[in-house]
């Protein structure tokens, strides 16, 4: 802005008016107050701010029946109550503005996206129906407490706290309600893998009587990627000729668990209905059990294996790491 001076009621009473339209000034002590001045000569204090991504101009009131110093100690209070004005004053639904909180701030894979809508859709439809102005902090503890695990009833709360974040920030509400609980301590489980415990893991898998599940559990050994990559995986993808699986290597022991398995449809591993297998918790418990190890987990395996892993930038070198790593990990003691 061109014009900017430190307002005094003294160069304000000599601004020239305009032949037309209207001159606007910036006050150096408070950068946050404007006035405009028309051709008619009447002077008008007021700030901008951004609302609901509009520029909107704020009127404080005119010069001189308001002075320069209840103008800008006007400007903080303004400002405080704009920013706090709820959008709408028709009723948004809890289910609504997960829709838009999804659409506007959620960036996942197709799949993660999907796994993340159904943990709410299983979790969270007590709150569907409710405006989202009259949620209160009794209504999530009361949704938390009703979730099993604390781990996650803890993901759960820290999405809520992210869901009415963008409400307050899309001006939907005034409030965070789940600002006022305290955070679910999570229970840090610790079961490191080692060579042994390995082959145990190994062994407990091979029992496994359902072949689907055996192959699935083998390539989170064998294939070095993350479950729900490796539950995703497409007969298409594969080229074992090559020993590829898109632009990643498989190692020999992948190769070997992944040519035993019917090549029936899309999915390597299919799951119910026409979809891929998803998240077998209980028959993972059931082999970590029998292993012995009741707290490892899926995830618990993938990164042991990739600490375990020399990378390389060249594909034929880390597939062949890959073979001597699986390799001296399976070998006798």
């Amino acid at each position: 802005m061109g014009h900017q001076f430190f307002f005094t009621p003294f160069i304000l009473d000599k601004l020239p008016a305009p032949s037309h339209g209207f001159d606007v000034f910036q006050d150096l002590s408070e950068p946050r107050l404007r006035v405009y001045i028309t051709s008619r000569g009447v002077t008008t204090f007021f700030v901008r701010k951004r609302v609901n991504n509009r520029d909107k101009r704020i009127i404080i009131g005119k010069y001189p029946e308001i002075t320069v110093e209840q103008a800008r100690a006007a400007v903080p209070e303004i400002l405080t109550r704009v920013t706090t004005m709820p959008r709408h004053r028709r009723a948004v639904t809890f289910k609504r503005l997960i829709a838009m909180y999804m659409e506007n701030r959620v960036r996942r894979s197709e799949y993660s996206r999907i796994k993340l809508e159904r943990a709410i859709n299983r979790h969270l439809t007590a709150l569907f129906d409710k405006n989202i102005t009259k949620i209160t902090s009794d209504d999530i503890r009361s949704v938390i407490a009703a979730i099993s695990g604390p781990a996650i009833s803890g993901r759960m709360q820290e999405l809520l706290q992210s869901i009415f974040s963008y409400a307050i920030d899309s001006g939907f509400v005034c409030e965070n309600p789940v600002a006022h609980l305290d955070k679910i301590p999570r229970i840090r489980h610790a079961c490191p893998l080692n060579k042994i415990r390995f082959q145990r893991l190994v062994a407990a898998i091979n029992e496994t009587e359902n072949q689907n599940l055996r192959a699935a559990f083998l390539m989170l050994i064998y294939g070095f990627t993350p479950k729900s990559q490796i539950f995703a995986m497409q007969w298409r993808d594969l080229d074992f000729n090559l020993c590829m699986w898109g632009e990643h290597p498989l190692a020999d022991a992948a190769v070997v668990v992944l040519q035993d398995i019917p090549q029936n449809g899309r999915w390597v591993f299919p799951g119910r209905g026409r979809g891929h297998l998803t998240d077998p918790r209980y028959a993972w418990r059931h082999v970590v059990s029998i292993a012995g190890m009741s707290q490892l987990t899926m995830d618990d395996v993938y990164k042991y294996l990739t600490r375990q892993l020399v990378w390389a930038p060249d594909k034929a070198k880390l597939r062949e790491n890959m073979n001597n790593l699986l390799n001296d990990l399976t070998s006798p003691l």
